[in-house]
């Protein structure tokens, strides 16, 4: 019986980290003062790419937050209808998202909003959207 019991208590604990690792961990970490963002997935740095954070007079908040949903070809209510392709939003209308306006990666330049070339972008929704928006982090710091 205790024979059983340990196998299968083997049994269950190889089945959770099997599950732990099916799962993985994406953290975006935006530097506010470097104008970068670092993607790691289960702590192993995958990507690091110029952003454009949010310019003068409209902020980019600071703080950590999990994903909270995603948009491939979203477009701004509040701003003219502006695309916001590969959005990843992490705090009410904030999002890490894509911009043809890649000659200003690198300096704020943003309304508030996390901007990546396209392609980046693009990378990073996938990653975001494969390893599940509950397992993505977004942590921006000045």
């Amino acid at each position: 019986m205790r024979k059983l019991f340990a196998t299968a208590v083997a049994f269950l604990l190889v089945m959770f980290q099997t599950q732990i690792v099916l799962a993985a961990n994406i953290t975006a970490q935006i530097s506010l003062s470097s104008q970068t963002m670092t993607v790691t997935q289960n702590g192993v740095v995958k990507h690091r790419w110029r952003v454009s954070t949010g310019r003068k007079g409209y902020g980019t908040p600071t703080g950590a937050w999990s994903a909270k949903w995603a948009s491939r070809n979203h477009r701004s209510r509040k701003y003219n209808n502006a695309p916001m392709p590969f959005a990843i939003f992490f705090k009410g209308g904030y999002a890490v998202h894509a911009t043809y306006e890649t000659k200003r990666l690198g300096r704020p330049a943003s309304h508030g909003c996390v901007r990546l070339s396209p392609d980046n972008a693009a990378t990073f929704y996938q990653m975001a959207n494969r390893s599940g928006l509950s397992n993505t982090r977004i942590v921006i710091t000045r």
